[in-house]
């Protein structure tokens, strides 16, 4: 096996991660995929060559992230090529409603996660001059009311590999962001099901102050255009395989949109997106 070819990647077990490791299984790399449920990893494999490795990686779990490490390490020769942080949560909703378990939950799976198995990886990835890929998101790029806590852990995924990018280059490795719109993904189902969850503990007054917001959430959800994961699995692999790989990858409309009112002023933007709410929202 060409050990410069091996790609850890977490949350593969459906959407973004799922679509990058079928993808780049395809293009003979030998990809091990991260699942939490062995069931997963079957599944996965299904629709893999023999090349895919499914690994269970939980990446709120040290013990897990050590002993997919040291597996990985020896399998491989200690040598990675590239390490793609995909594993993540979604929680929206006004923050004075937002219990703090689940802040802490989603700081746990988006940063702190993140961040463990980076570190696990860097040694096989600096033995390889490797690549480490994060994937952001439109929230890495614009910060939208009724999302601080999502939008704040997709900041730091931002922040993360823009420090990464210059901390590691004296290694010849690359640190990329790849920051994609509305995916086709189970991200929705789960963020639908938890948003409607959380309601039920909501007073009615409370409810009622953040109407507006809570109307044009649902509005926007209903008519956003999500697009097959695919484009975010060619924009990865785009990012391995380039020999000037881009700083960023922006994929879809949204986010590039996103990405260009991110540099308005900040107060036309607030002014944009309040006129925005008070008119949907009536």
């Amino acid at each position: 096996m060409d050990n410069h070819k091996a790609i850890v990647i977490t949350g593969t077990s459906t959407g973004i991660g799922k679509a990058c490791a079928l993808y780049l299984d395809k293009m003979g790399f030998k990809v091990y995929a991260g699942v939490r449920k062995q069931a997963n990893g079957d599944n996965l494999k299904k629709e893999a060559s023999d090349r895919l490795t499914p690994i269970i990686l939980d990446v709120t779990d040290d013990e897990s992230i050590s002993v997919a490490a040291a597996i990985i390490k020896k399998e491989t020769g200690n040598q990675v090529f590239g390490l793609i942080n995909n594993a993540g949560i979604g929680r929206g909703g006004a923050l004075e409603v937002t219990p703090v378990a689940e802040i802490r939950k989603v700081m746990e799976v988006n940063v702190i996660g993140l961040m463990a198995v980076t570190q696990a990886f860097i040694p096989m990835l600096r033995k390889s001059k490797g690549r480490i890929i994060n994937i952001g998101s439109t929230s890495s790029l614009l910060a939208f009311p009724g999302a601080s806590v999502y939008c704040a852990s997709k900041f730091a995924v931002r922040a993360i590999t823009d420090s990464l990018r210059v901390e590691l280059k004296p290694f010849d490795m690359k640190v990329i962001l790849v920051a994609p719109g509305a995916i086709e993904s189970e991200i929705w189902k789960k963020g639908k099901a938890y948003k409607e969850k959380l309601r039920e503990t909501i007073s009615p007054e409370i409810s009622q102050l953040y109407a507006p917001l809570i109307k044009i959430g649902e509005k926007i959800n209903a008519e956003i255009k999500k697009i097959p994961a695919i484009g975010v699995a060619k924009a990865v692999a785009h990012a391995f395989t380039s020999s000037k790989p881009k700083s960023y990858y922006i994929v879809g409309k949204d986010a590039k949109g996103a990405a260009k009112a991110a540099k308005l002023p900040k107060g036309l933007m607030d002014w944009i997106i309040l006129k925005r709410i008070q008119k949907l929202g009536k």
